[in-house]
């Protein structure tokens, strides 16, 4: 009898270029796709009640094991499960089901290790998606080890920041594109470029991303310290979007300094996005998951609600993580 498979993946650029180039290698054409917006990680509860009975096979991928270990652990009785990541994990379970490639260096991220995985079969993808989670460095070298010209280059960079501002927002409803048919939209590419040249997808992104990034040029900072700037945006769909490039762009013209946006929510909380200095970049996922919604990196990381009564708590540990 045939397992069940799910491919759960992160719904920003990162998790959707780490399953594409496992997919390229290892097809599986009938695995059901399990994804959100970006700051939506605790994807594996939504596989449990289905995967767990079946004996499935589940591929994880740039989601925080630590967020996800309730589940985890529900699976692993029955469930094979391989698990791929760059994020704080804690402790790894050790089970004979589990097969975990989870490394949390900040010159990483899960496309850059799947890409090791793989010896650099799907290598471009890789490019694209460090360009999108702000690891300029590592692209660029992955991308020189290719041997690709500045043309070719810029154009997975725009790729790969493209498709992570899509995965910005409270909800899919934010989105231009859900995450899950963002990934059915790439997967028949196996060349990025020809992707990038025929699919009318990156056009609408194009277009969303300048709109969006010129409104959030326009705010001024809302506070100044010596150890970073600090943004407040409105409640507004298009912060929603653009809060993670934005804060990127920051981060990359200032990279001595922190940088965090706050982008109000209807009910008086806030969405946060914190980049550590680029030139240092460590803080940022020990300073949010000292809030209960908070997760991330060490270099890019973020709050999903911060109660408005801890806006002042939040102001003072940025300031003590930088």
């Amino acid at each position: 009898m045939t397992r069940l498979c799910f491919d759960v993946f992160n719904g920003d650029a990162d998790g959707i270029c780490a399953l594409h180039q496992l997919r390229l290698a290892s097809p599986r054409p009938g695995a059901r796709l399990v994804s959100g917006v970006k700051r939506d990680i605790a994807l594996l509860a939504r596989v449990v009640a289905e995967a767990a009975p079946a004996r499935a096979e589940v591929t994880v991928l740039d989601i925080s094991l630590d967020r996800n270990r309730e589940a985890l652990e529900q699976l692993l009785p029955a469930c094979r499960v391989l698990y791929v990541d760059h994020h704080h994990a804690g402790d790894i379970p050790e089970h004979t089901h589990l097969e975990a490639h989870i490394n949390p260096d900040p010159e990483l991220c899960t496309s850059l290790i799947v890409d090791q995985l793989l010896d650099g079969r799907f290598r471009p993808w890789a490019v694209a998606a460090a360009f999108g989670d702000n690891l300029h460095g590592p692209a660029r070298r992955a991308a020189i080890s290719l041997g690709l010209d500045e043309k070719k280059t810029a154009a997975l960079r725009e790729l790969g920041e493209l498709f992570n501002y899509n995965g910005y927002g409270a909800s899919v409803t934010d989105l231009h594109f859900d995450p899950v048919e963002l990934y059915r939209a790439v997967s028949g590419y196996t060349d990025p470029w020809e992707f990038c040249h025929r699919s009318p997808v990156l056009a609408i992104l194009r277009q969303g991303f300048h709109d969006d990034l010129e409104q959030a040029r326009s705010v001024a900072p809302w506070q100044e310290t010596p150890a970073g700037r600090v943004w407040r945006l409105p409640d507004q769909s298009w912060a929603r979007r653009v809060s993670g490039v934005f804060a990127n762009e920051l981060a990359r013209a200032n990279p001595e300094q922190a940088h965090a946006l706050l982008v109000e929510s209807a009910d008086g909380s806030f969405l946060v996005s914190v980049r550590a200095p680029l030139a240092r970049p460590r803080g940022a996922d020990t300073l949010c998951r000292a809030f209960p919604t908070g997760g991330g990196r060490a270099g890019a990381a973020g709050i999903n609600v911060l109660p408005p009564d801890q806006l002042g708590d939040f102001r003072r540990a940025f300031e003590a993580a930088f």
